[in-house]
């Protein structure tokens, strides 16, 4: 068991790996194709603007303002998708009632939503793109929950139904419990989609004190090298974010996939 682990886990860092030197191959393929610093930068280059940026204070200013709105923006959709999923977990009137508003959510187009939520906050740089991103997680958030409660939903309705069971007990003791595992092991993947949606909004309207500010201000100067750095600052934040989420569902409810493990052998 123990053997196998460890060699699960070393393939896993293999293919990690691999992957990455693959996409370091396609970023030097791109540069000797493009052959213009200004339309792809050298690795080199943009290894050195990013460990500039580390030692900014600037920098890490707009990675805690950008990531403290995502929190803020999954917070607030996670909220409301709780609400509309565990009212359409307790009535079916309920959930085909809500099912248009989701569907309507879903399908808005981000940017042209962005530009008229910017012009309804008067032009708020720091609250509009917390807006649309809420827009953005909360149906996914919502399906994920519906998916997370419907795996046991029937089967537990039918059981509580029999014993009687009051609706507070069946949500906070039945439904909730049962779908924390697949609700966490979501959230990173979530955030970091979040963070991904903030970031272009930002760019989008130019905020201040961001990551998607600073991106805008480095294209407009040029400085293609520094908008890299930037990008790849981004991308490493939401993998940190995607890593610690997956060690918390993996030591939180780690005994679930023992218990799994142990009834298959």
């Amino acid at each position: 068991m123990i053997k196998k682990f460890f060699s699960q886990r070393k393939l896993n860092i293999l293919y990690s790996s691999a992957a990455i030197l693959l996409m370091w191959l396609i970023w030097v393929a791109a540069y000797y194709a493009a052959g213009n610093p200004l339309v792809v930068p050298s690795f080199p280059e943009t290894a050195s603007s990013f460990f500039k940026y580390l030692a900014d204070g600037e920098f890490w200013l707009a990675v805690c303002n950008s990531f403290l709105r995502t929190i803020a923006a999954f917070l607030v959709s996670f909220a409301l998708a709780l609400i509309f999923a565990v009212l359409s977990v307790l009535s079916r009137f309920a959930k085909v009632f809500l099912k248009p508003f989701i569907v309507f959510v879903r399908t808005l187009p981000t940017m042209a939503v962005m530009l008229i939520i910017f012009k309804i906050t008067l032009g708020n740089r720091a609250v509009s793109p917390v807006i649309v991103t809420v827009l953005v997680l909360f149906p996914l958030t919502y399906e994920g929950l519906m998916s997370a409660f419907g795996a046991y939903s029937e089967e537990l309705k039918e059981m509580s139904e029999v014993y009687n069971i009051s609706v507070k007990d069946r949500l906070f003791k039945i439904y909730l419990p049962l779908a924390a595992p697949q609700v966490l092991s979501r959230t990173g993947a979530d955030i970091s989609l979040g963070l991904k949606v903030m970031i272009s909004a930002e760019v989008l309207v130019s905020t201040a004190k961001g990551l998607g500010g600073m991106m805008q201000l480095q294209s407009i100067a040029g400085e293609v090298a520094n908008l890299a750095a930037l990008t790849l600052a981004a991308v490493v934040l939401g993998l940190i974010i995607d890593v610690i989420f997956s060690c918390i569902e993996k030591y939180a409810f780690g005994w679930r996939h023992k218990e799994v493990t142990g009834f298959g052998n």
